[in-house]
């Protein structure tokens, strides 16, 4: 890889190691992976002896060769959940479309913000624009309120203390005492509600998904133009998404209390 501005050299040096390892199941050996990778041996090696201090590697006794450790595993475990929902997902996100005849989303959390991973179209002749891999902000959106409503307390804090409560139309809550009352109005009726409030003209309905442990881990929901989506569709809507979202959740092994 060339170098680039910013660019941490020791970084980047630990991860071509690891990415060497994954391509050799077998394993390697010392030598052999400071020729593959045109490394110093001693450098290689005190970059082996940190990975494997931090169970990111693992060296076989018999032959000395270097594994990849289990502690990946962690690292990839949040990634594939994720992969997991949106798969059990998507059947369900073809009924919401179908059934609204408006567009139906899947987004997961990223930090303070929500990412599009999954979306069918409606049968609708306006479309909406959305795309996969877009960021939204949690405060101003449907699928947004839907995480932060059954975040811990101290959690939501630390999102909003990351980017504030910034103002996308004249609908958007910007005061933590509004937002706080949303959400426990997001808890108690199962589904967020986005009245223009991060793009104008565009009304949106999300609940939340929640995995195994009882994490929210994503949401769902039904969007379209306030011309056809209008307030009196609202709780029915509502209700669908966030049944959909329960259903969602015992597949992936969610049992409410």
């Amino acid at each position: 890889m060339p170098q680039t501005e910013g660019h941490v050299q020791s970084l980047e040096k630990g991860l071509k190691i690891l990415e060497a390892l994954a391509a050799a199941a077998e394993g390697v050996g010392l030598s052999d992976l400071s020729r593959r990778l045109g490394l110093n041996k001693s450098t290689v090696y005190r970059m082996l002896a940190t990975l494997k201090a931090y169970g990111y590697v693992d060296q076989e006794q018999a032959t000395g060769k270097y594994t990849l450790g289990l502690k990946i595993l962690d690292l990839s475990g949040s990634l594939l959940e994720r992969l997991d929902a949106r798969i059990i997902a998507h059947p369900y996100l073809k009924e919401l479309a179908a059934r609204s005849q408006e567009v139906a989303h899947m987004v997961v959390r990223d930090g303070p913000e929500a990412v599009y991973v999954d979306k069918v179209e409606g049968n609708r002749t306006i479309r909406m624009y959305s795309q996969i891999g877009r960021r939204v902000a949690l405060h101003s959106t449907a699928v947004g309120k839907a995480i932060l409503a059954f975040l811990p307390p101290e959690e939501i804090e630390k999102v909003i203390a990351s980017r504030g409560l910034p103002r996308f139309t004249p609908r958007t809550i910007t005061t933590m005492t509004a937002l706080q009352a949303e959400l426990a109005r997001v808890r108690e009726c199962g589904y967020a509600i986005d009245d223009g409030e991060n793009e104008e003209g565009i009304r949106c309905v999300g609940a939340p998904i929640f995995d195994h442990r009882g994490q929210v881990v994503a949401a769902l929901s039904i969007s379209g133009p306030t011309l056809h989506f209008t307030l009196e569709r609202v709780p029915g809507l509502g209700q669908l998404v966030r049944q959909a979202g329960e259903e969602i959740s015992r597949r992936l092994g969610y049992r409410q209390d």
